[in-house]
C-alpha cells in the first residue's frame, strides 16, 4: 500500500479497489433546503452522485450524511453502498471528508459494515460533492485510470483548472486527516503537496457547476436538460477504455 518517494503508487497497491465518497452532509443554508434531497431530472442530487461514482467504477461507495438522513433508491448490489453519519457536519466539509476516510480505515469497521479484508483492499478514494450534479462519470473513470497508472493524487480539471472530483491514495489519508478543516476539505493538503498532484483533463466529460442558490439550481437544471444527450455520449465514449489525458504533472 505504500507510495514511492516520488508520490507514485507501488505495483502492489494499484490493483486494489478505489472507493467512492459522496459528501452530502450540508444543510444548504443558502439554498434553503438540504442539497442532497433536491431533485433534478427525477433524481435527488444524492442519487445522481451515487450513480456518478458507480458508473465511473468506484466500489465500495460511502455517502456522508449530516443535516438530514439520505436514503438513495438506486438499485445496487448488496453491500455496495454504506452510509456514514458526520456528527460534526456543521463545522464544514472537512469534517465530512475526515469521517469518510476514517470509516474506510480499520477504525471504521463498525461504521461501514465492511470487513477488515474489504477495507484493506481499498487503496484510494474518489471524493465527489453532491451539489455538482453535472460532473460526468467519465471523470471518475479517468481518475481511477490515472491511479492504476501510478498517480497517488489525481484531480479532475476543466480547461486546465482543478476542480472535482479528486482521487486520494490511502498513504496520504493521515496527512489529509490532519489538515482537513472547515470548508476546505482536502484543499490545504493539495496546496501544500502540489508536487504530488496529477491534473486530469475532464472538460469534455461534464461540468463542475455548484448548486448553492435557487438561481444556481435553475441554471443547472436548464443545462442538464439541454445537454443530457451530450452527457450520455461523453459517458459512453470517454470512460474507462480511454487513456486519461494529463494536462499537468508535478513530481519531486
Amino acid at each position: 500500500m505504500d507510495g514511492t518517494s516520488d508520490g507514485r503508487v507501488r505495483l502492489g497497491a494499484v490493483r486494489t479497489k478505489v472507493a467512492g465518497v459522496l459528501l452530502a452532509a450540508g444543510e444548504g443554508s443558502r439554498l434553503g433546503r438540504p442539497k442532497a434531497l433536491v431533485e433534478l431530472a427525477g433524481q435527488t442530487l444524492a442519487e445522481r452522485g451515487v450513480r456518478l461514482l458507480q458508473a465511473g467504477g468506484a466500489d465500495p461507495i460511502l455517502i456522508v450524511t449530516g443535516a438530514v438522513p439520505v436514503t438513495p433508491v438506486t438499485p445496487v448490489e448488496s453491500g455496495q453502498i454504506r452510509m456514514v453519519h458526520n456528527e460534526r457536519w456543521r463545522t464544514g466539509m472537512g469534517s465530512s471528508l475526515c469521517a469518510a476516510l476514517l470509516a474506510l480505515s480499520e477504525t471504521g469497521l463498525s461504521e461501514t459494515g465492511l470487513s477488515e479484508t474489504g477495507l484493506s483492499e481499498v487503496g484510494a478514494a474518489v471524493v465527489a460533492l453532491a451539489d455538482q450534479p453535472l460532473v460526468g462519470a467519465a471523470a471518475v473513470a479517468r481518475l481511477i485510470a490515472a491511479y492504476r497508472d501510478g498517480a497517488s493524487v489525481a484531480v479532475a480539471a476543466y480547461d486546465g483548472r482543478p476542480r472535482n472530483p479528486v482521487l486520494l491514495a490511502r498513504e496520504h489519508w493521515p496527512e489529509i486527516l490532519a489538515t482537513a478543516t472547515g470548508d476546505q476539505g482536502a484543499r490545504a493538503f493539495l496546496r501544500s503537496r502540489a508536487d504530488l498532484v496529477t491534473l486530469i483533463e475532464c472538460g469534455d466529460t461534464g461540468r463542475p457547476d455548484d448548486i448553492d442558490t435557487a438561481e444556481d439550481l435553475e441554471r443547472v437544471a436548464r443545462l442538464a436538460s439541454e445537454h443530457s444527450a451530450s452527457e450520455n455520449n461523453a459517458s459512453e465514449n470517454s470512460g474507462q477504455g480511454r487513456e486519461p489525458r494529463i494536462v499537468r504533472e508535478k513530481r519531486t
